[in-house]
């Protein structure tokens, strides 16, 4: 379409001028800057043959040139190893985290995204049934149950994650497990049930994923102290040895 080619060559030209105001001194090197269709808000760059190779996620498409520029030096900054201006960070940062943007991201994510969600039933534990006593004891039953599901691998390193895209509560598999405390796999249900209740928060530019009021919470965990000990020691187990189980 003419449209999107008059974007891409608006789009060449903001990168150019960012490359200018980088390399001064530096014949700026053929581009080529395109939008594309990624999953999330992705924007990528390589440098092949002298050539840089930039894409740009599509739901950036109608950003304003101010933010589209922001975005080139933070790209070319990253490939030159320059030193990141802080204006241009936040500027960029505060548009990604807008509202509009973001719930436009979660919509693109489900129709984009394939992720396989795998069953909440473990071998020792039912992670629906941890949810629902959780949602009572500490939420008073408010809380919707999202999709819930062991990973499809043993993760050391992602003990769980809340997706906000697909309403997915996931947890390592490597809970699942006669040796792991009951309290330990409520700890890290009980975490992520907190992501529902505190949402990310934009705090001028920086995204706030754990509140103070989250953190607060979180600590009312009756076996608080014991899960962050026996998830060091897993840590530990995790970077030295394998686990025993």
């Amino acid at each position: 379409m003419l449209i999107c080619g008059q974007v891409t060559e608006t789009l060449h030209d903001i990168f150019q001028r960012a490359f200018r105001e980088l390399r001064a001194q530096d014949p700026v090197p053929e581009m080529a800057v395109s939008f594309y269709a990624f999953v999330n808000i992705t924007n990528t760059i390589r440098l092949r043959r002298g050539k840089l190779y930039v894409r740009l996620s599509d739901l950036l498409e109608g950003a304003p040139e101010p933010v589209l520029h922001a975005i080139a030096h933070i790209l070319l900054a990253k490939m030159y190893r320059k030193a990141m201006d802080r204006d241009l960070t936040a500027r960029y940062r505060r548009y990604v985290s807008s509202h509009d943007l973001t719930r436009k991201a979660h919509l693109v994510r489900q129709m984009r995204g394939r992720k396989r969600i795998g069953s909440a039933h473990g071998h020792i534990y039912n992670l629906e049934t941890i949810f629902d006593d959780l949602n009572t004891r500490f939420f008073r039953g408010l809380l919707a149950r999202p999709r819930l599901a062991w990973s499809r691998t043993r993760a050391r390193q992602r003990l769980g994650h809340y997706d906000p895209a697909h309403n997915a509560i996931v947890v390592s598999r490597i809970f699942d497990h006669p040796q792991v405390p009951r309290y330990a796999v409520e700890y890290i249900v009980y975490h992520e049930m907190l992501h529902l209740k505190h949402p990310v928060k934009l705090r001028g530019s920086r995204r706030c994923v754990h509140s103070a009021e989250f953190q607060a919470e979180e600590k009312l965990f009756p076996h608080h102290a014991a899960a962050e000990r026996f998830l060091r020691q897993l840590s530990h187990l995790s970077a030295t040895a394998h686990a025993p189980w």
